[in-house]
């Protein structure tokens, strides 16, 4: 059996390599460093891809999320409302621009944000919603959309793990997650379905006058050379990373359905387990893209769970670990604990198996036959 990883980086680029060598090689060769043709051709690919107007590249999924927040030019003291069960990033940005960030917890089904918690969040200084796609599952962005126009709301998608998912609207309609709010975000870390080979990010949006700004602000606030018109920052996506991305940008779905082809197999023989609550996989649509492939442990033995995975050299992570209105850089009076019963029990019910294109049917066995002969 191949070594077993988190996320098979290598193995994928194997398949890859003349496109991406070719693709770093144009850069070496001329020397386009920042902001060259590389570039400019992703950001057309990937506008293409989604079916978006407006791509922004820029440094980081972090910085992608504070840009867009600077973009809607939201100031301090007004209150973004977002999920307490996600990665910190969501959360930092908003107490990075003195915003207010009001943490409320998550579906019990989807882990996703929940719709009633946003409801019961909103007061007159609510100013935006922050839906994080968790895991990779679109959230209800009809509903949340719905919300967001009874209360004149921005909605920002934090997009960073669920690039190229698919969102199936009540009318049937069908539009790429991130693309549906009034402006997304999305990460290109490595691990991420479209990893880059170091940092990267791209902030999405149909609205051309938000586009144009975003532009200027990921530029120091520039739109002509040493002429600042807005206050910005410093974050560009590098000429190298981004021809990474166009050569790996075509085969983003083939990456998606491989992950969920192991999300099924996987799911196929936990879910026999009372003990396991193993994900749903939709047949008829792409909702869930699996950048990560949680599963729950029901009767208490998560913990140790972990450790006998690790003992046997199986890969695994716990996200996330603590509650982010736990956390002592976001605590605040204004929460109380019986507010979050969801994501104080999935916080000590998750795990995270093994999840990239390069798993195989052995390795799988594997991790499945170690974790019921345990559980």
């Amino acid at each position: 059996m191949r070594k077993l990883q988190m996320v098979d980086l290598k193995g994928q680029y194997e398949k890859i390599k003349d496109e991406v060598n070719a693709s770093i090689q144009e850069v070496l060769d001329t020397n386009t460093y920042i902001n060259g043709p590389l570039v400019h051709e992703f950001q057309a690919d990937l506008e293409k891809y989604l079916g978006v107007k407006h791509v922004i590249p820029c440094a980081n999924g972090t910085d992608a999320l504070q840009i867009a927040m600077m973009g809607l030019d939201l100031q301090p003291g007004d209150e973004v409302i977002t999920a307490d069960f996600t990665f910190a990033a969501t959360v930092e940005v908003i107490a990075l621009l003195q915003l207010t960030p009001v943490l409320v917890d998550v579906d019990k089904n989807n882990m996703n944000i929940s719709l009633e918690g946003i409801r019961k969040a909103i007061t007159p200084k609510t100013k935006a919603i922050v839906p994080v796609h968790l895991f990779g599952r679109a959230a209800n962005m009809d509903a949340i959309m719905e919300i967001a126009r009874e209360h004149n709301l921005y909605v920002i998608e934090d997009n960073a793990q669920a690039i190229g998912a698919d969102y199936t609207a009540n009318d049937g309609s069908k539009k790429k997650v991130g693309t549906i709010g009034h402006v997304g975000a999305t990460s290109f870390f490595p691990s991420k379905n479209l990893g880059a080979y170091g940092d990267g990010g791209a902030i999405f949006t149909n609205d051309d006058q938000l586009a144009h700004t975003l532009r200027g602000i990921v530029n120091h606030g520039m739109y002509e050379r040493y002429h600042h018109d807005v206050v910005g920052v410093n974050s560009r996506l590098d000429s190298l990373q981004a021809g990474v991305l166009k050569a790996k940008l075509p085969h983003l779905d083939t990456y998606n359905k491989a992950r969920q082809d192991a999300a099924r197999k996987y799911t196929l023989a936990l879910g026999i387990n009372p003990n396991i609550l193993a994900p749903t996989i939709c047949d008829s649509c792409d909702c869930h893209v699996f950048h990560q492939y949680v599963i729950r442990i029901t009767n208490g033995k998560r913990d140790a769970l972990l450790a006998h995975l690790q003992e046997k050299g199986i890969p695994c992570a716990i996200y996330y670990p603590i509650p982010l209105h736990s956390q002592k850089a976001y605590a605040h009076s204004r929460y109380k604990e019986e507010d979050f019963p969801v994501t104080n029990l999935l916080c000590k019910e998750v795990i995270a198996l093994p999840m990239h294109t390069e798993l195989d049917d052995e390795q799988i066995k594997f991790i499945t036959d170690s974790i019921l002969e345990y559980v």
